[in-house]
């Protein structure tokens, strides 16, 4: 086989390595289960009742079906980021260089990581919804509003995806990687509308928040959840991903060739 059939077959081939990876060492999808769970429940149950969200909590005003968005979204950008550790601590094993000496296409390497990091982040959405729903989660949006708010979640997650692969090329080591997710991350987190509206915060910092990658995407999953049209971020938050996927792909590629060929 050569061409796209060799290379989605070697794809797939390291969809299933990483999958075995992953039931060998089930404590890999922690990030994407207990820790949004904890979220969910912290959240909801501790801030809940003290932050008022208004007519952005849907049409009960519920902080529960205002967070979710948020913790969707904050759950799958981790997961799309983490690309990158799983990926750094490939090429610090020497993984990467046992990948290379077999007669397959190299680039596999990359779309397997991502693509299972994308099933990842798809499982992570399962869990909170059954998880939110049990906490007074109520998602209006209909069973098309609802597949949306997945694609636009999955879309987004598959873009930072791109983005950890680079940063995983760029960074000699895991743990100066995670350190890096963690301080690049959170702050995009909590400075938008994922867990407070936007408009309690001073106006530099509004503008800023309105205006970032995150909060689009986590305003356009919260109008399609809830069936509402409050922000209108659909569009806007599809172009973010695809543009961060526009540069982050040949980027991560480039910076990966250049790693492993040194």
């Amino acid at each position: 086989m050569i061409g796209l059939g060799w290379w989605l077959r070697d794809s797939w081939e390291m969809v299933r390595r990483n999958l075995i990876h992953i039931k060998r060492t089930p404590e890999l999808l922690l990030d994407v289960t207990l820790s949004p769970i904890m979220f969910v429940l912290l959240f909801s149950f501790v801030f809940g009742g003290a932050i008022s969200v208004g007519s952005e909590g849907g049409q009960d005003a519920s902080y529960i079906n205002f967070l979710m968005a948020g913790i969707f979204v904050q759950t799958v950008a981790f997961a799309g980021i983490y690309t990158g550790v799983l990926l750094a601590n490939d090429l610090q094993k020497g993984m990467i260089d046992r990948f290379r000496s077999l007669p397959m296409s190299q680039s596999s390497v990359l779309t397997g990581r991502t693509l299972t990091d994308l099933m990842r982040a798809t499982l992570a959405i399962a869990i909170m919804w059954v998880v939110g729903m049990l906490v007074g989660f109520r998602p209006e949006g209909g069973i098309g509003g609802n597949l949306a708010a997945v694609a636009i979640m999955l879309l987004f997650g598959f873009a930072l995806s791109w983005v950890g692969v680079a940063a995983g090329a760029l960074v000699r080591t895991p743990e100066a990687l995670q350190g890096i997710i963690f301080a690049a991350v959170f702050p995009l987190t909590f400075v938008s509308s994922a867990f407070v509206p936007t408009d309690t915060m001073p106006g530099w910092m509004r503008i800023f928040a309105e205006n970032q990658p995150m909060t689009l995407v986590v305003n356009a999953v919260r109008d399609l959840t809830l069936g509402t049209n409050l922000y209108a971020a659909e569009l806007p938050s599809v172009i973010w991903s695809v543009a961060i996927l526009v540069v982050s792909f040949p980027l991560g590629l480039w910076l990966y060739n250049r790693r492993t060929t040194q």
